[in-house]
């Protein structure tokens, strides 16, 4: 899903939200440096498979807290978790490596993982993601995100990593 499509279907359901434009950014360290002084929790959605790769998982996290993935695998029910590729990315979430986020599932034909938040994460006031381009970086408020989740009927858990 890109960034024109995220967009409108938070201008429809009338969500706030914050847009930072700013050179092209491959990984969290680079955007954060173009976000410096704005307020949210920056964020690493990880897209993950499971050891027989018939389940996928979007796990989303503070990206300042280190993964254990064995740890994650037990959370999860699984007996071992890998990095999902870049073509089953495509094919499960129609996405690119580099514009992973929840916002990504908003749409139906593309819901291919299981959507899991790290609680800790969701104690704080306003998140941040790429919207679809890692050309800017959105900022929303927790509760607005997973009322926005709620409504266009994409499922999620809550967890702890």
């Amino acid at each position: 899903m890109d960034r024109a499509a995220i967009v409108s279907i938070l201008d429809r359901r009338g969500v706030t939200y914050g847009l930072v434009e700013h050179p092209p950014a491959q990984t969290t360290l680079e955007a954060d440096a173009f976000i410096e002084g704005h307020e949210g929790v920056r964020t690493k959605s990880l897209f993950l498979v499971n050891r027989k790769r018939t389940r996928s998982y979007l796990v989303v996290m503070d990206d300042r807290k280190a993964l254990d993935l064995s740890a994650l695998a037990q959370v999860l029910g699984e007996g071992r978790l890998s990095f999902g590729s870049a073509d089953r990315l495509r094919d499960a979430l129609d996405l690119e490596p580099g514009v992973v986020s929840p916002l990504g599932l908003l749409s139906p034909a593309h819901r291919g993982a299981l959507l899991s938040f790290d609680r800790d994460m969701l104690s704080e006031r306003v998140l941040t993601f790429h919207p679809g381009d890692n050309r800017a970086t959105i900022f929303i408020a927790t509760a607005d995100l997973l009322d926005l989740l709620d409504v266009e009927g994409v499922e999620y858990q809550v967890i702890d990593c």
